[in-house]
């Protein structure tokens, strides 16, 4: 019998309870949230359950949410249960000021690069990671790209010609 959304569910809140919330399924895929110090509970329950096997880390990535005081960094987490072929996703949300979360490279191999890129780029600290430091920026960076903490594009500009862009001048929209 295939593994459904439901019983992926039941079994996590019954081991968990209402620590894990925001439970959707865009798509169907099924989404979920639980606290940032729960993150290797979760992801060894994911694995380690004889039902769920969500053996597979399919990607591990991190989203600035500026607006969310408190919770301004997501580290989300793609899980795929190779048998059933289901996929979830899992996110743990942590403050932009102490960017600590828990690393999962004990649980998959495979978290150690992502969790590297994520540090690289959004500036997650994962606590306890084998070799965190930059992975493609270069090491004297001191901001972290991915943040949205910087103008898109310098308003200063006198370089550059607003109506190739579509901005301004003959034929544009306003």
């Amino acid at each position: 019998m295939a593994l459904t959304n439901d019983q992926i569910i039941i079994r996590l809140q019954d081991k968990f309870g209402d620590q894990i919330y925001n439970v959707e399924q865009p798509y169907g895929l099924l989404t979920f949230t639980a606290n940032k110090d729960l993150n290797l509970k979760v992801l060894q329950f994911l694995y380690n359950d004889e039902t769920l096997k969500f053996q597979f880390l399919t990607d591990l990535c991190a989203v600035h949410y500026p607006e969310q005081a408190g919770e301004e960094l997501a580290v989300v987490y793609h899980l795929h249960n190779l048998i059933d072929n289901v996929r979830i996703r899992f996110k743990v949300y942590t403050n932009s000021n102490n960017p600590d979360v828990f690393t999962a490279t004990n649980i998959f191999e495979s978290a150690n690069w992502m969790e590297r890129e994520t540090y690289d780029f959004y500036g997650v600290n994962f606590i306890g990671h084998p070799n965190l430091k930059r992975i493609l920026n270069v090491d004297e960076m001191d901001y972290f790209p991915m943040r949205k903490e910087f103008p898109l594009e310098d308003q200063t500009r006198t370089d550059k010609d607003d109506e190739m862009f579509g901005r301004g001048g003959i034929g544009s929209i306003n």
